[in-house]
């Protein structure tokens, strides 16, 4: 099974990636976590140091391919997850899409896509130009990471009219949105409701979350030493469970960027009244 995990830049799709690599291997799964991501920082919470690169490693063996072995570009991390990183060109200087392209060409070359129960992609931001959508060409399911704000929900929007797009030429579907440190839901409830998709899990604001970030670690590595957050372990545990019972997941129909421009921001400038159903009610709210 091949995911990609995609959304806004800064959303935490790289935390939530960490975590849901691990719960799936808690589940007994193979799993290899891909970094597609010039900042290469993507397994950090796995491994707890900045791995070398693919790009790094081709150009030390002079793109011969055929001289690098798998353990030059694969990484042991945390609870068994194997971890790659595809890299970048220097800011200004190329496309990191490309990168992303090397990187699958190299890893098929190794044979490593048959190694392993799971291949999860961590990719960078809402970036969806070709070369980051590349990506959405190998995978069996998206996830998108949002949040309950409205830059989060218009590059969800943009990356389900990714996935619509990808799903043409193979059986690629949208497994559903996580919510990611939101206290509320009501705005990914709107969008939702005019953008049908499932909604896999809502994680709210906790600050162990933040801080397994800074630490390298994540937070089943972090719950051994403090059992208090077993209970922030289960919501990534849940997410691996929907995704190996392999939902249908969907090929949403995205809302056009203006459209979705006014129904967010129409929920905050127009908010519903309660509805009064009898007279009676009517006067107990004019009484208060």
């Amino acid at each position: 099974m091949k995911l990609a995990v995609y959304g806004k830049g800064g959303i935490g799709k790289s935390t939530t990636s960490c975590n849901i690599s691990v719960a799936l291997a808690k589940r007994g799964k193979k799993v290899l976590q891909i970094g597609c991501d010039p900042k290469h920082d993507s397994t950090f919470t796995l491994t707890g140091f900045l791995i070398p690169t693919i790009i790094d490693t081709l150009q030390e063996k002079d793109y011969h391919y055929e001289d690098v072995w798998p353990e030059d570009v694969i990484y042991k991390g945390y609870g068994g997850v194997d971890c790659v990183e595809a890299g970048g060109p220097p800011a200004g200087a190329g496309c990191g899409g490309y990168v992303v392209g090397e990187t699958v060409k190299l890893l098929k070359e190794l044979n490593a896509f048959d190694e392993y129960d799971v291949i999860l992609f961590d990719v960078l931001g809402d970036v969806v130009c070709g070369g980051f959508a590349a990506p959405l060409n190998y995978a069996d399911y998206c996830m998108i990471v949002t949040d309950n704000g409205f830059d989060a929900l218009f590059a969800a929007n943009r990356i389900a009219a990714s996935v619509r797009e990808k799903a043409r030429t193979h059986p690629l579907r949208l497994a559903g949105l996580i919510g990611n440190r939101t206290s509320k839901r009501d705005l990914i409830e709107k969008y939702v409701e005019a953008v049908p998709m499932p909604v896999l899990e809502v994680l709210p604001l906790i600050e162990d979350i933040r801080v397994s970030r800074v630490k390298g670690k994540t937070l089943f590595e972090m719950a051994e030493s403090d059992p208090s957050l077993n209970y922030v372990c289960d919501y990534y545990l849940n997410i691996a469970d929907q995704i190996l019972a392999r939902p249908e997941g969907v090929v949403p129909n995205d809302a056009p960027d203006r459209e979705l421009f006014t129904l967010l921001s129409d929920f905050y400038l127009n908010p519903r009244k309660p509805q009064v159903t009898n007279p009676e009610e009517e006067l107990d709210l004019m009484i208060v």
